[in-house]
């Protein structure tokens, strides 16, 4: 049972970044301000994990150096305040399919960073090794068909949508009438979050091996990217009105997002990368996808097309090749942090060299007795 928990919760963990992709692009196209949104959401995090984190972990907690608390900083700027602010800026270019399907170029992303980084192992000659490398590769196929080919679109399953029509009510800055401008834009301030966030799942490995306390690692997180997105936002935005919170959808997006994303979610994919590693994680990404263009196209009346749902199976049978193969690395015990490319020709003439060797000593003995 213990060995399913994982995949349970990368499971959950994904349904609730569907969640996070919906009420996120709900809140913005009402003209929530993006980087006021961060704030509120990482401050809620913050007051909803500190009471768990002095409960459950204060008195066992490991003492805190100078240099993990630099460490914790910097992950905390780079993978989460300007990753999330950046996100929230793709996301008013884009749509929240859009920003679920960019954001399968994770697992890519994350398995060269965690192999630069001696995480991370291949082996080009064994079933387990191209497994992966299929699964990775068909994320990207399937996020290609999703940017390339749209083809016809399906039937709205339901006219009346719950949030509100997908297409953003405020007028923003820099944002312009062609959609195609707007594309190539979001895509690729989306792909520099997720390369951002990426780099996060990557380094908690390295942060947890000297605080391995992961509740009050996410609190403390949560609390400097809080302070940093204030920072942000008062730079950013200083109109009083854009800070002040009404009884809308943006509203239940903040807490939604502070709670069971920033603050949930984040420590569930701390013990995550803990169990199975960063990229175990990140192949999970296309779940979210699948999610999001159903759910989408319920609440945000987004059209649903045939290139959205091919791209969603090609993605989804990537995620499942890569965790075959990487679960038959771990029943054979394999090494990980590096790259295994077996020459034949090489281990011919290793064996070569060590049966010479053994038959000279076999004639050194026998002339010895």
């Amino acid at each position: 049972m213990d060995c399913k928990k994982p995949y349970f919760v990368i499971v959950l963990i994904q349904t609730i970044y569907a969640g996070m992709f919906i009420l996120s692009k709900a809140a913005l196209n009402l003209g929530m301000n993006n980087f006021v949104f961060v704030f509120y959401r990482q401050a809620i995090a913050t007051v909803f994990l500190i009471p768990f984190a002095l409960i459950f972990e204060r008195k066992r907690a490991p003492p805190l150096s100078f240099t993990t608390f630099c460490k914790i900083f910097m992950i905390s700027l780079l993978g989460i305040t300007i990753s999330l602010n950046i996100y929230g800026i793709a996301l008013i270019y884009t749509s929240a399919t859009l920003a679920a399907a960019t954001t399968n170029t994770l697992p890519v992303t994350t398995f060269f960073l965690a192999l630069l980084l001696r995480m991370e192992s291949v082996n080009l000659k064994r079933w387990s090794g191209n497994a992966k490398i299929v699964g990775v590769g068909l994320c990207m196929a399937g996020a290609i068909t999703l940017a390339l080919y749209k083809g016809p679109h399906l039937k709205p399953l339901i006219h009346h949508h719950i949030l509100g029509d997908h297409q953003s009510t405020v007028v923003r800055p820099g944002i312009t009438t062609t959609p195609t401008k707007n594309w190539i834009k979001g895509c690729f301030i989306m792909l520099t979050a997720n390369t951002l966030w990426g780099l996060w799942l990557v380094m908690q490995v390295k942060v947890l091996e000297s605080y391995p306390s992961k509740l009050l690692l996410t609190t403390l997180q949560c609390f400097l990217s809080t302070i940093q997105s204030f920072i942000i936002g008062i730079i950013f935005e200083r109109d009083p009105l854009q800070w002040k919170l009404r009884l809308d959808i943006g509203l239940i997006a903040v807490a939604y997002c502070g709670i069971m994303v920033t603050g949930v979610t984040f420590y569930l994919q701390t013990w995550c990368v803990e169990k199975r590693g960063p990229v175990f994680l990140a192949m999970s990404t296309p779940l979210s996808l699948v999610i999001t263009i159903f759910c989408s196209a319920v609440f945000l009346g987004e059209l649903i097309s045939l290139g959205s749902v091919l791209g969603g199976l090609i993605m989804v049978g990537g995620l499942y090749s890569f965790l075959w193969g990487k679960s038959r690395e771990q029943q054979k015990g394999g090494k990980t942090g590096q790259i295994i490319v077996e020459d034949d020709e090489k281990m011919k003439e290793q064996t070569r060299d060590v049966r010479l060797f053994v038959e000279e000593e076999d004639k050194k003995t026998l002339g010895t007795v």
